[in-house]
């Protein structure tokens, strides 16, 4: 069977600390669903968190959105970056401030050392700001090669979040 065919559970974390927050991570929902390559299955709640490495910069709003898709992971890739480039993502500095992040951490059990598109993400398991959101949606999730994301976060120190319930995204 072609690879294309295969419907595979994406995970995807979305984060913005630049400009209007709510409303980047809602155009992400919106260009990331707008045609139905990509079908949602879950949207986390939003959290606010603080940076985690990089320069000195704001805190972010993150959110963790979970899809069936038939897309490759590159074709997905592609897609996140054009929704970033579309609410005027840019990149300058490594881990700096943005308007949007569309990271895809997990495409099915796939793993990929692809220098582009390495599955799954190489610092999911170490960032609560992925796994509390994603937790949230999935309690069995597991990160291949890692572990259940539950166990991960409980092995996460020092990293806070704070759960905005004043805010709500929209599929």
């Amino acid at each position: 069977m072609n690879a294309t065919t295969v419907l595979r559970r994406a995970v995807l974390a979305l984060g913005s600390n630049v400009g209007d927050r709510p409303a980047a991570l809602q155009g992400a929902v919106d260009g990331l669903f707008d045609s139905p390559e990509l079908v949602p299955v879950s949207l986390s709640p939003v959290y606010e968190t603080a940076p985690v490495g990089g320069p000195d910069q704001g805190a972010f709003l993150n959110a963790v959105v979970t899809a069936d898709t038939r897309m490759p992971p590159e074709v997905l890739l592609e897609r996140a970056q054009s929704v970033e480039e579309a609410l005027g993502r840019v990149r300058d500095v490594r881990w700096g401030p943005r308007t949007l992040d569309v990271d895809i951490i997990a495409v099915g059990g796939e793993q990929s050392d692809d220098a582009r598109l390495t599955l799954p993400h190489p610092r999911a398991h170490e960032r609560a700001f992925v796994l509390r959101p994603w937790a949230d949606v999935d309690p069995d999730a597991e990160i291949a090669g890692r572990g259940p994301v539950r166990d991960l976060l409980a092995g996460i120190e020092g990293q806070e979040l704070h759960r905005r319930d004043d805010l709500a995204l929209q599929v």
